[in-house]
């Protein structure tokens, strides 16, 4: 049998393995190494987006972190604002009612003072025309020696006039 794959031929033996060195020479230059520049190109390609992701989300928890800051600085400022307004307006407001409360004294003062000069001047207008009765009376008693009836007759007459002016 001749079969050259069951009895393999020297000659052919060596052709081969230089066939296979030289096709193993020229695919390492021409097609192995632009392989594996590519691959390690790829490979470089994917280590950079990895890193650049990686660099996205911890700039995204920085922004989130800051924002999260921020907001929190922003409640703590409102509710800073609003208690300044709450204790603004309750200064208002009792700025206010001491205000009310000063007017509302100074009218029941300003009334009084005028209810006691209204007091004043009726008791000196009482005084007054009591004193002018009594010296009437006493002028009209000296004019003449009057008997009792005479005399009340007189005083109910002078009260009568007194009455009749003050109207």
């Amino acid at each position: 049998m001749d079969n050259p794959l069951v009895q393999p031929d020297p000659g052919l033996f060596i052709w081969t393995i230089v066939t296979f060195l030289v096709l193993l020479a020229l695919l390492t230059k021409f097609a192995w190494r632009p392989l594996l520049e590519a691959l390690e190109s790829r490979q470089a390609s994917i280590r950079k987006s990895l890193d650049d992701a990686a660099q996205a989300k911890l700039e995204l928890e920085r922004l989130h972190q800051e924002s999260a800051r921020i907001l929190r600085e922003a409640r703590v400022e409102a509710e800073s604002i609003i208690g300044k307004s709450r204790a603004d307006g309750e200064r208002l407001r009792a700025e206010l009612k001491e205000k009310a409360k000063s007017d509302a004294d100074a009218v029941v003062r300003n009334a009084e003072r005028q209810i006691q000069l209204e007091t004043t001047r009726a008791l000196q207008q009482i005084r007054t025309e009591a004193v002018e009765l009594s010296v009437m009376i006493a002028s009209k008693i000296i004019q003449r020696n009057l008997s009792k009836e005479d005399n009340e007759r007189l005083i109910d007459e002078a009260l009568k006039q007194v009455q009749s002016r003050s109207h």
